[in-house]
């Protein structure tokens, strides 16, 4: 993971530790999955995929995210990548999932060809935005009176008597 970070440009601001990632990907209540291809011999990682998953949208179907995909470079080429994403395709399956989305760093026009190799195609009908901890604070801020068509509070359940409809009716 640092190693794509390193590439990715974040590396800086990475950190994720052996610790977390245990126990974000494999504690109790897991926030992502990761599947892994291993070489059996040596036991070196070649490579992992980091999913996450949306439980539903508009078809009331999950929606899979690859939030990351890492080769490392000295046997890229060799199917590594191409394992994974059917790991991944597996997944999405099992979980009848609508669709698999992912994102690819401008310029890294290797992944788009291996993306679209496997069928995966680009999305223009979307535009990205993102809002860094500086921007949810100063939104969160906001007193709500100047927000325009703010949600209602919600409305306080009144306490009921117990029993049936006369008993009901007597509270009345």
């Amino acid at each position: 993971m640092r190693a794509l970070a390193r590439f990715e440009g974040y590396f800086e601001d990475f950190a994720v530790t052996q610790r977390e990632l245990r126990r974000r990907a494999f504690g109790r209540n897991p926030e992502c999955a990761i599947e892994i291809a291993e070489d059996v011999a040596s036991g070196k990682i070649l490579g992992y995929a980091v999913i996450l998953t949306t439980p539903y949208t508009y078809d009331l179907k999950p929606t899979l995210t690859l939030k990351e995909l890492y080769v490392v470079p000295d046997v890229r080429g060799r199917g590594v990548g191409k394992t994974l994403m059917r790991a991944v395709a597996e997944r999405a399956l099992a979980l009848s999932a609508g669709r698999l989305r992912w994102d690819v760093l401008p310029g890294n026009d290797r992944a788009e060809a291996f993306y679209q190799s496997l069928g995966g195609r680009r999305v223009d009908n979307w535009i990205p935005y993102a809002m860094d901890a500086s921007a949810l604070e100063d939104l969160a801020r906001v007193p709500p009176e100047a927000i325009a068509g703010r949600p209602r509070e919600r409305r306080r359940s009144v306490t009921r008597p117990r029993g049936g409809k006369k008993e009901r009716d007597k509270a009345r």
